[in-house]
């Protein structure tokens, strides 16, 4: 059996494998975190997230209302998957809301952020998502969004967002998961999609944004996402990515995006879920290894390989010492810390202001670990479990 062990001690971070053949790294620079505030909340606050997502958006005079108009699908879709999570789904309007979500589709075409503003694709999985959950996209036009989404495929397999062109692969999983929650999947060319997809992957089995891009979580995200809805996880290097997602969690708790930057509720989603498609969430649960001050040499394994020890000062480091640390639970404390007491939702640090959008990811992760109090969130397309199963999609989900 292997585990993942990462932790940073006295300003040194080590990472490694636990295997019968144990592998260690040493970095001499601290990492980058923060320190989760004296009496966090310990607890989440699922009505008051309620009332936070019920009353969003109710004071259209508000600044913040105003800025966010560029994204306002995808606030209502933020907002609507974690009422469902919440169980609380009842709150809203059906009506008010279907009605908004057909305002923001351009005549034969893709959805926009808002009512007049021009389609994307980003808009366009929001929308669906939505009229998914509520059972509604037969009060669309389906055949013209399909359309839209078929117009943004590239002749290299990429999707491009909108009718300006910008490439990424977040588009990609975009359309892929549009189209296979309508059934629609032969609309495009799925194996020049996935083509593209598999020319971002990295030398640490991540992905970045484009071909040669840094890796980043949210992009795994989008790359394993679109490989589980198209059957094709055996290209991926499971190992090498699973270590890589791994990776991400600090001593706070929390998760980050890429390496030697802050940690951020959001990622608790990008990198759990990824972690759950591949069958390795179970290694955000086991055993750390921690260095301390005594005698290197005599607690480590038989066959630790020295020789991937890498050391600069091999007399700084005097004592291995193994023990079983649930860091499940410091990531749980990290995404219940950054609650908001007063007026409910999540943000992405403690202290942070509250916004629908890690609002939902905070609540999604804690669904991902095992929150009974939730409902079970689909890893795959961040909606709620039962809704996938009663469309019968068939993700790939590897054990």
């Amino acid at each position: 059996m292997d585990y993942y062990c990462s932790e940073v001690v006295h300003g040194i971070r080590v990472t490694g494998a636990c295997t019968s053949n144990f592998v260690v790294q040493i970095e001499g620079t601290p990492q980058s975190d923060i320190e989760l505030p004296v009496n966090s909340p310990v607890q989440l606050w699922k009505l008051k997230h309620r009332d936070y997502i019920v009353n969003y958006g109710k004071s259209k005079d508000d600044y913040e209302y105003c800025m966010s108009e560029y994204l306002r699908i995808n606030g209502v879709y933020w907002g609507i998957t974690a009422l469902c999570l919440l169980d609380q789904l009842d709150q809203l309007n059906k009506t008010e809301v279907i009605d908004f979500v057909k305002s923001c589709q351009h005549p034969s075409s893709g959805f926009g952020a808002s009512p007049n503003h021009d389609p994307h694709i980003l808009s366009t999985l929001s929308a669906i998502q939505i009229l998914t959950i509520y059972d509604a996209v037969d009060e669309i036009d389906v055949d013209g969004a399909v359309n839209f989404i078929h117009c943004q495929q590239q002749n290299d397999g990429s999707f491009s967002g909108d009718k300006w062109g910008e490439i990424d692969n977040r588009f990609s999983f975009c359309a892929l998961a549009c189209l296979s929650l309508l059934g629609r999947l032969d609309a495009i060319n799925v194996d020049s999609a996935i083509d593209f997809i598999l020319k971002c992957m990295n030398f640490d089995g991540a992905f970045g944004c484009k071909p040669g891009s840094e890796s980043h979580s949210a992009q795994v995200y989008c790359c394993v996402g679109s490989l589980a809805i198209t059957g094709r996880l055996h290209h991926l290097n499971i190992d090498a990515l699973g270590w890589w997602l791994s990776e991400r969690q600090l001593p706070s708790g929390g998760l980050n995006g890429r390496p030697e930057k802050l940690p951020d509720v959001c990622y608790s989603w990008w990198v759990l879920s990824s972690l759950a498609i591949i069958g390795k969430l179970h290694w955000i649960n086991k055993v750390k290894a921690i260095l301390s001050r005594d005698n290197i040499f005599r607690h480590c394994p038989e066959n630790l390989l020295l020789n991937h020890i890498l050391l600069t000062k091999i007399n700084d480091i005097l004592q291995l010492l193994f023990f079983f640390l649930i860091v499940k639970e410091k990531l749980i404390n990290f995404i219940l810390a950054c609650q908001d007491k007063e007026t409910g939702g999540i943000a992405d640090k403690p202290g942070d202001l509250v916004d629908p959008f890690h609002t939902l990811f905070g609540i999604a992760g804690l669904s991902l670990l095992g929150d009974t109090t939730l409902k079970q969130v689909n890893p795959v397309y961040c909606m709620p479990e039962e809704v996938i199963q009663k469309l019968r999609l068939k993700v790939q989900m590897l054990n």
